[in-house]
């Protein structure tokens, strides 16, 4: 969907370095692997081609955080109450 982002932290030597990679399109998502000690992380669109990918050495990869857009489903249910109150 539209704003899914993924953002990779990298271990840069001295220092880090912090990476985003969003889907810029309605309809592309982003898709994370590892394979083979590498990290990608893709923007694909609906059909499956792959648009850009990002490739990282998995020993240099801190952290990996996938931050999807709210979807509009989850934001229209009602919370449930809670029973213990």
């Amino acid at each position: 969907m539209k704003g899914d982002r993924v953002e990779i932290v990298v271990d840069a030597g001295d220092t880090t370095r912090t990476y985003e990679v969003v889907a810029s399109r309605a309809g592309r998502r982003v898709e994370t692997a590892v394979r083979r000690g590498v990290v990608e992380v893709s923007e694909v669109t609906r059909g499956g081609s792959v648009v850009r990918t990002a490739r990282f050495m998995a020993a240099r990869v801190l952290a990996l955080v996938e931050q999807p857009v709210p979807r509009a489903e989850a934001a229209e249910r009602p919370l449930r109450e809670d029973p213990h109150t």
